[in-house]
């Protein structure tokens, strides 16, 4: 069961924390915001991908594909949502075809705002 809910919730993968996600994201690494459009529009991450949750869960990378994420390399992918538990679940789904690529940001948005990152309404 412990299993079940790692799977699902992307416990174990690799994260990082907001600063370094920023910093990784500045280098050209992709965020991916798997928020509902409502959390999106009322803010996000400036230059984030925005493939709900719902979507990554569906169609795998295909979904990513679909909205312009760029997957090519051997470099990470980072994952970012409210609190983390979203993200960590992308992650989760994404591990087959992403391995370790698959980087959960801890504390999402949440953590993203507190450090005083920037953040962008709309869109």
């Amino acid at each position: 069961m412990l299993g079940l809910i790692k799977s699902l919730f992307g416990a174990g993968g690799a994260s990082v924390s907001a600063a370094t996600a920023h910093e990784l994201q500045r280098g050209g690494v992709p965020l991916v915001d798997v928020r509902e459009n409502g959390e999106w529009a009322a803010g996000h991450a400036p230059g984030a991908f925005h493939v709900p949750l719902g979507e990554v869960q569906a169609g795998g990378l295909s979904a990513l594909e679909a909205r312009g994420v760029p997957l090519a390399g051997e470099g990470p992918v980072l994952f970012i949502c409210r609190s983390g538990m979203r993200s960590g679940a992308a992650c989760g789904a994404l591990r087959s075809a992403l391995g370790e690529r698959a980087v959960n940001v801890e504390g999402g948005m949440m953590a993203w705002a507190a450090a005083g990152l920037p953040v962008e309404a709309g869109r």
